[in-house]
């Protein structure tokens, strides 16, 4: 259906540029787009190639698996469906640590393999558990320490203090991890009473 939106919406551009005679206008910004496109994916690559590399060197030095450990009661709360030691709450852990450091490509293969774990555990295959849907509620709101991309994009731009977003970046994706949690566990409570989603 989204396939179906974007042509609609390119027809209708087009269409719309060959009616007012702006062609020449419309090829041009596509390629300009294209050649910025490129541009800043180049530019993200290197940052996101440096965090990545520092995000190995945590895991190596042991820090990875100290925050984990350290996060392990929370996500045990969040989580209580899951068996201590399944390798879901593994992924589930790895997944929270790469959104926490705005790593959200390499945070998502991750969540992926979470999912295939959780569903390896749920006895109703057609429906999403309680865990699947609390981890989907959390990696959608995803508390960020340090939001790598966004840095990237300002100094691609050649912002003047490109970190300076960190603490609102803290502070709005604590608001949404917060309200996040606080809504699955009232549809949770709800369902459980019998009310219907």
């Amino acid at each position: 259906m989204v396939n179906l939106i974007w042509a609609g919406l390119f027809l209708i551009g087009i269409l719309f540029a060959l009616i007012n005679g702006t062609m020449e206008e419309v090829n041009k910004a596509i390629f300009t787009g294209a050649e910025e496109a490129v541009a800043v994916c180049i530019g993200l690559l290197s940052v996101l190639i440096f965090w990545l590399g520092l995000m190995k060197i945590a895991q190596r030095a042991g820090l990875l698996d100290l925050l984990g450990r350290g996060f392990k009661p929370i996500a045990r709360k969040l989580f209580p469906e899951v068996p201590p030691g399944h390798p879901a709450m593994g992924y589930i852990l790895s997944n929270m640590m790469a959104n926490m450091f705005g790593l959200g490509n390499a945070a998502t293969p991750m969540g992926i393999k979470a999912m295939e774990e959780l569903k390896k555990l749920n006895d109703m295959k057609d429906n999403a558990t309680r865990s699947m849907i609390t981890l989907l509620a959390l990696n959608t709101s995803s508390l960020t320490l340090i939001p790598t991309s966004v840095i990237a994009i300002r100094m691609k731009y050649g912002s003047v203090s490109p970190t300076e977003i960190v603490g609102t970046t803290i502070a709005a994706t604590a608001c949404s991890t917060i309200g996040a949690i606080l809504i699955d566990r009232f549809f949770y409570r709800r369902s459980k009473r019998g009310g219907s989603l």
